[in-house]
């Protein structure tokens, strides 16, 4: 608690020592302490934001281990996986860890975002705030997918081939950036040594981005469920011990689902054929990303008919990259002035609409390329973008949001809300 002049309000003189030299506890307690000020109604669903957080940090910590014993060669990554989950002391649980934590890092994240649709948190003046979110994500598809080709399976390779190839598909550059992607003219060992190297070091960027997120959220502050302003004392409270209580709780309940899937189902996520040292002469019967990348891999492999001059194959690519570009002007495409799809009835029954979207993608991504599961994919990918780019410009010209309460403290408090404070 510095007054910004060095003198503190700690009474531990270890603490107060620091503190003179280093604001490091004041800051902090600006930050994520008692003197930051937050909504009073802020629901379990604000607990995602934190919860990705930890889980990065999960993520960086078991990566280094595991990177002390990985091998980046073709010729032993696979066997150097066998000797992390046989031979290093506690290596099966660092590897289940680490790709487990891979799975439920999307969980929580597209959680998250999902929260940030139904609750308008995209909107003005948090747009900054909603794009960096998005960067995030996209980093982290780029760590995910790098990280799948390191253990260097049947699944690892020639999803590595496949995803890696798609890159031909843009005019004049595309054949350079596939050879630059492989290191030379096909899926190698210079592949495999760069993409480790990437993966490695891509987190501590993911790190640098969640630092400008969370100081764009601090700008303004979080958004809440009913995605109206603080316009009065009575409209906040601390977030320590309040949230971070609450978000202790949120945690404890993450970790007890994380540790069923470790202990218990430690390969339900991961693909049987990954478990098959790769083999370039033998071809999966059926080549499928990690699940997280099911809904856009769904959208990539709709398009299989030319568009005008645009090719089947450059085409699935541009809808692939769109599906996530589309985010990035969202805050401009919803031009209703209310936030929260609490007051907006139109718009909250489309957004379920468009979860379910979302899980038909994923799983139509699942299944073959082929027959029903392809027109079903197109018709997914026609409402994804209908949704953002026709139907939510339009709903915010026709909707009649219902009436918004005064306050956060109103509908919160009752009529105590109503009582001056003592």
């Amino acid at each position: 608690m510095s007054a910004g002049t060095g003198t503190t309000n700690y009474t531990n003189p270890v603490v107060r020592w620091i503190e003179h030299r280093l604001p490091i506890f004041s800051t902090m307690d600006h930050m994520v302490g008692s003197q930051y000020p937050t909504p009073r109604n802020l629901s379990y669903w604000w607990n995602f934001g934190s919860l990705a957080g930890i889980v990065l940090v999960l993520q960086i910590v078991t990566g280094i281990v595991l990177a002390m014993h990985y091998t980046p060669h073709v010729d032993y990554a696979f066997a150097s996986v066998e000797h992390i989950m046989r031979d290093v002391n506690y290596g099966w649980l660092l590897r289940y860890a680490h790709a487990n934590g891979a799975s439920f890092f999307f969980i929580v994240v597209y959680i998250h975002i999902f929260r940030g649709l139904y609750y308008g948190s995209y909107k003005t003046p948090r747009e900054l705030l909603w794009m960096l979110g998005v960067v995030i994500m996209l980093l982290m598809m780029a760590t995910a997918f790098m990280g799948y080709v390191l253990p260097w399976g049947q699944m690892s390779f020639w999803g590595a081939t496949v995803i890696t190839n798609l890159f031909s598909a843009i005019p004049i550059f595309g054949e350079g950036i596939v050879t630059w992607l492989w290191g030379g003219f096909s899926v190698d060992n210079p592949t495999l040594a760069r993409f480790f190297s990437l993966h490695y070091l891509l987190p501590f960027v993911i790190v640098g981005v969640v630092v400008l997120h969370v100081l764009a959220l601090h700008q303004f502050g979080s958004n809440n469920p009913l995605g109206i302003d603080r316009k009065s004392p009575k409209d906040s409270i601390p977030f320590h011990p309040y949230y971070t209580v609450k978000d202790l709780f949120g945690l404890g309940v993450f970790l007890i689902a994380f540790a069923v899937f470790v202990f218990y189902f430690p390969n339900m996520l991961g693909h049987p054929d990954n478990y098959i040292e790769a083999d370039p002469l033998v071809t999966p019967a059926h080549i499928v990303p990690e699940w997280y990348f099911l809904p856009f891999y769904a959208i990539l492999r709709a398009i299989t008919f030319d568009i005008l001059f645009i090719p089947a194959k450059l085409g699935g690519v541009i809808a692939m990259f769109g599906a996530i570009a589309v985010l990035f002007i969202l805050p401009w495409l919803d031009r209703s002035p209310v936030r929260s799809a609490r007051f907006r009835p139109i718009y909250k029954w489309f957004f379920w609409v468009l979860v379910a979207d979302c899980v038909l993608l994923g799983y139509l991504g699942a299944k073959p390329a082929e027959g029903i599961y392809v027109v079903l994919a197109l018709l997914g990918t026609i409402y994804y973008f209908f949704h953002f780019l026709i139907l939510l410009p339009l709903l915010g010209s026709i909707e009649r949001p219902k009436p918004l309460p005064a306050s956060i403290s109103e509908p919160v408090l009752g009529s105590a809300a109503a009582t001056p404070a003592e």
